[in-house]
């Protein structure tokens, strides 16, 4: 269901005047300024005069919120948030996307842009361009945060003359805006442990930010959390005005995502707090209708076929109004190639492959029966595709994944009839996620019960096989199981680099093929469980310290 909270593109023609504004902040918390230097136009507002207008409080945070699907104020190209970098390359959903699924088992590229090798290849370094922008896009992000915060406090609302009615509303924008901040600062922290860190408290202007470590700044993401909770939306809120919004939710379960991982951020388990919000999470209403398939979860309309029932929060995309080529444009053309371009339109609903990303064998394993499994959840091409990966840079080598398709449940294009932009919103937070924490927690004997575990692990596999033949019991829920239950329902989500680490599965154990630059693939050095400072910033900011190992 889009709303106007996926009208993007036409927020856009006024969060422009913020970026003056947001330069000053995205130079106190990124030190690579030659490399980030904005452009504001000579009419674009700035400070104040940026908020004359009562509309520009929900635009800016239209600005906040688009700041993970988009790069810059037109779309596809030409006004970019960051100047000096391709606005598809410097995408923040792109990037997450690729630590996230190009380190692991689940995904390898065939380009040879710059450095993006040795992402899969896990031998990277501090000078890593995709690493240093991922960085670059969230210290952007936080900026933007900042600066929201900022203007929207009592005193400025109240030297404004913000009445009490609209007042109310800027509140819950705060909420939002600290939760999208601290979505950011979770990313920074699980990539790269210990990030400058930089609040709405600190000033504006010439300033080399402090460094965090990780463990205070995982406390700081949870008092945030705890803080913001009862200011945002209930949980499940009004889909005409909240979907693509965060609300009580999207809270609840960024903090279980946090809880799970605790040992791995500071050296405690928290599993018994994750468990607390999983199950808020799970008691919120949410749903998964077994009867539809699982394929429909992430087609151009996965807004309104019902799959959207699960979802706890989206990235909205819109072929027309949030046209960009990161995000979900790369996520279904760079999968396509082979005999898949033959039928780009028809079938993906694209205008041709980028001929880029296939999968290892490793996680074609993972299914029974492997591309002929029962399982529905195996979106896999094989033909005209070898399984082994013999050579990187030819597409046909490895299978192909087919989970995005520009298509809606009755194989009708989406709505840029170009076939450049797609409609299909990312499932950043589902339902089925939320079940598959609990079966972990269950698993790590740290709560819950197994029979509960069991039915909603059934639930997902009652989906995936269309009956009850892929059902397992309480005694099958154990790690070795949770882990690969999570590869088959969550795969290209942007999840399996953070589920190896806790799992002590991705660097010094583990081994797929290419993993250490060799075909068979071998173990890497567990430092590289954390990602390096980039060089640049270490170069101009004294307060940084680079991580062990780089």
């Amino acid at each position: 269901m889009k709303t106007k909270y996926l009208n993007f593109k036409a927020m856009m023609k006024r969060t422009t005047v913020f970026l003056c504004v947001a330069f000053l902040s995205l130079v106190v918390v990124q030190s690579c300024a030659d490399r980030l230097e904005l452009q504001p136009e000579d009419e674009r507002l700035v400070g104040d005069a940026a908020f004359e207008d009562p509309a520009a409080y929900e635009e800016f945070l239209g600005k906040l919120y688009a700041g993970i699907s988009l790069s810059g104020q037109e779309g596809p190209a030409g006004s970019p948030d960051l100047a000096g970098l391709d606005e598809g390359f410097s995408n923040y959903l792109r990037l997450y996307w690729k630590m996230q699924e190009l380190t692991t088992d689940e995904a390898i590229i065939g380009w040879n842009d710059g450095t993006i090798q040795d992402l899969h290849n896990q031998v990277w370094t501090s000078g890593n361009e995709f690493i240093r922008t991922m960085y670059s896009r969230i210290m952007y992000q936080v900026a933007l945060c900042n600066e929201y915060l900022r203007q929207t406090t009592d005193g400025k609302l109240d030297s404004r003359g913000v009445g009490a009615d609209l007042r109310a509303e800027i509140q819950i924008y705060r909420a939002e805006a600290r939760f999208l901040r601290a979505l950011s600062y979770w990313h920074a922290m699980d990539l790269f442990a210990n990030p400058p860190f930089v609040t709405e408290q600190d000033p504006i202007g010439a300033f080399l930010p402090p460094q965090i470590q990780r463990a205070d700044l995982f406390a700081y993401i949870e008092a945030e959390l705890l803080d913001i909770i009862d200011d945002m939306a209930q949980a499940n809120a009004d889909p005409v005005v909240y979907y693509g919004r965060a609300d009580r939710a999207a809270a609840w379960m960024l903090l279980a995502k946090l809880y799970l991982n605790a040992e791995v951020y500071t050296g405690t388990a928290r599993y018994a707090d994750a468990l607390t919000y999983v199950n808020n999470v799970i008691g919120a209403g949410y749903s998964i209708d077994t009867s539809i398939p699982y394929f429909h979860s992430f087609l151009a309309d996965n807004s309104t076929n019902g799959a959207q029932s699960e979802v706890i929060f989206t990235i909205p995309f819109d072929g027309l109004r949030t046209q960009a080529f990161g995000g979900m444009t790369f996520m279904t053309h760079a999968p396509v190639g082979g005999t898949m371009n033959d039928v780009a339109t028809s079938f993906f609903g694209i205008n041709g492959g980028w001929f880029g990303i296939r999968t290892t064998p490793t996680f074609v394993e993972l299914f029974p029966g492997e591309e002929n499994s029962d399982d529905g959840r195996a979106l896999i091409w094989t033909d005209g595709q070898n399984k082994d990966i013999n050579t990187v840079s030819m597409f046909t080598d490895g299978y192909g994944l087919f989970k995005y398709r520009n298509v809606d449940v009755d194989g009708n294009q989406g709505s840029d009839t170009s076939g450049d932009h797609t409609d299909i919103d990312f499932p950043m937070f589902r339902l089925a996620d939320a079940y598959l924490m609990y079966a972990e927690i269950v698993a790590r004997g740290a709560g819950g019960d197994a029979n509960t575990a069991a039915t909603y692990v059934n639930m997902l596999r009652e989906r995936a096989y269309g009956n009850t033949s892929g059902n397992i019991s309480a005694g099958d829920i154990t790690l070795d199981f949770v882990l690969d239950e999570r590869g088959r329902e969550l795969y290209w989500e942007a999840h399996r680099r953070t589920d190896l680490i806790r799992f002590n599965r991705f660097s010094d154990n583990g081994i797929w093929q290419w993993k250490g630059g060799v075909q068979p693939g071998t173990t890497t050095e567990s430092f590289r469980d954390i990602m390096p400072i980039p060089e640049t910033d270490l170069g101009l900011n004294t307060n940084l310290e680079q991580n062990p190992g780089y």
